[in-house]
């Protein structure tokens, strides 16, 4: 279509591949499907990445030489993750889901955002003054003076609460009654290490790894390259502990060159550990970069998406043979690096007691464990009013889980989103809980909270809610 309308209509390269785009957007929204209407926006997405290339424009309206507010119909994770904080004030899509991976990368990276805003995509607000209430989720255009001046105390009200938090900065995260928590940070790159650090976060829990694949357009990145960036990352944390996920590929993390599939149902699909023991030399690629790394800093490693000991089993003798292969070549490396898995499933939480003694650690991803467990789509902005992070399913499950754990010698943690919930930290610690890991923002409350806390006077009481 593209190439026709150049040679019939002797118009700009440009121009032929916004029309088409549009064309084809407009084909996929009137589809009956869901799945197949979403991918209207995928459509989107890369066509005005072949014409910022086209045009010789790098980041579209990030080449501003000020700080701005960037509002789209939606971000992909793949956009999101190329943002440059530093240019980026916040974000406002009128689209989008609160628990998606957009969403959560906002939060990782500290940007205000707001998901779904009842604003107008058609009106022109380039060069217009805005401002974004992230706490609220309104977006002000133009604003008059009696409203700067009241959202700018309310700011200046947020920067001090901040303020007053940094006094817990080498402070421990330990209870009233002496129970110690590890507080860790997630990242999606290297350069997070740099706002874990700033907020004190005693270890990495979650490194996504997918974003380093995400950040690359048209190959897989090299083992070379992601042995520099674990190494990198490793190194900066200084000994304190990195734990790294393998590549959580798939759902709505997609990267062209995997070829993956269209699937009804992606959620439930082709993705994270299935993509890797299906796609061995990706997965070796992976696996010979972390252990490499593990020589520079104190790097574990988890797996996702498990379901079964013999998944469990099968990535243990990848691992021994990545090793081998390593000792073979004279390549240093950590002999005991840690391993681990997620507990994201129902399923792996029910064969818990299975699990534990082939890992060191679990670590409970609570966004895909709450979906999968309530059977919602967390990326559908309109089940949001159903979906219940704090169902009670949910943190049964997350006992079962812990409970099993400690019972074979393996501790636990929970990297969801849900550990940064404040009004969940009494129930994680009645459970015994031995790690939180949220994003680097959240570290200094989560502590406050922890310090705040007397588990020994709760414990019976919120145990007894969550089985009542």
């Amino acid at each position: 279509s593209i190439h026709n309308m150049i040679r019939t209509q002797m118009v700009n390269a440009e121009f032929a591949v916004a029309t088409t785009a549009d064309n084809f957007a407009a084909m996929f929204s009137a589809m009956d499907d869901d799945y197949m209407r979403e991918r209207a926006a995928d459509v989107k997405d890369i066509s005005e990445r072949v014409i910022r290339v086209l045009s010789g424009a790098n980041s579209g309206a990030l080449n501003s030489n000020e700080p701005v507010i960037i509002l789209a119909d939606d971000l992909a994770p793949s956009e999101t993750v190329q943002l440059d904080k530093d240019k980026v004030l916040g974000f406002v899509t009128v689209n989008g889901s609160t628990n998606s991976h957009t969403a959560i990368l906002a939060r990782t990276m500290n940007i205000p955002a707001i998901i779904q805003a009842d604003i107008e995509l058609d009106e022109v607000y380039d060069g217009k003054m805005a401002i974004v209430d992230g706490h609220t989720g309104t977006v002000y255009i133009e604003p008059d003076e009696e409203t700067v001046r009241v959202l700018t105390e309310k700011r200046e009200k947020d920067l001090n609460e901040r303020k007053l938090l940094q006094e817990l900065k080498g402070k421990e995260n330990v209870t009233l009654d002496g129970q110690k928590v590890n507080v860790y940070a997630n990242i999606g790159s290297v350069a997070d290490v740099a706002n874990a650090l700033k907020q004190d976060a005693h270890g990495i829990g979650l490194f996504r790894s997918e974003f380093v694949y995400l950040e690359k357009e048209d190959d897989y990145p090299s083992e070379e390259e992601q042995f520099q960036i674990y190494r990198a990352a490793a190194e900066n944390m200084a000994g304190k502990k990195v734990i790294i996920r393998t590549l959580d590929i798939g759902a709505d993390k997609q990267a062209s060159y995997f070829n993956l599939a269209h699937e009804e149902n992606p959620a439930l699909g082709y993705r994270a550990i299935r993509i890797c023991l299906d796609r061995i030399d990706v997965f070796k690629a992976q696996l010979r970069a972390l252990f490499r790394a593990s020589a520079f800093g104190n790097i574990s490693i988890m797996f996702p998406m498990i379901i079964s000991k013999e998944e469990v089993i099968r990535i243990k003798e990848i691992v021994e043979e990545v090793k081998e292969e390593l000792r073979t070549k004279g390549i240093p490396f950590k002999e005991d690096v840690e391993l681990g898995i997620m507990i994201e499933t129902p399923a792996a939480a029910m064969v818990s007691d299975e699990l534990a003694p082939l890992v060191d650690f679990f670590s409970v991803g609570t966004n895909d464990l709450t979906q999968y467990t309530l059977a919602i789509d967390r990326q559908n902005a309109m089940l949001e009013k159903f979906y219940n992070p704090h169902h009670k399913a949910l943190l049964r499950l997350i006992k079962i889980a812990a409970d099993n754990a400690h019972k074979h010698g393996a501790w636990i943690g929970i990297c969801g989103e849900l550990a940064a919930d404040t009004r969940m930290t009494e129930t994680f610690l009645a459970m015994g809980i031995d790690e939180l890991s949220v994003s680097p923002t959240f570290v200094l409350g989560l502590r406050k909270k922890i310090r705040e806390t007397n588990v020994s006077e709760i414990r019976e009481q919120r145990l007894a809610e969550l089985m009542n």
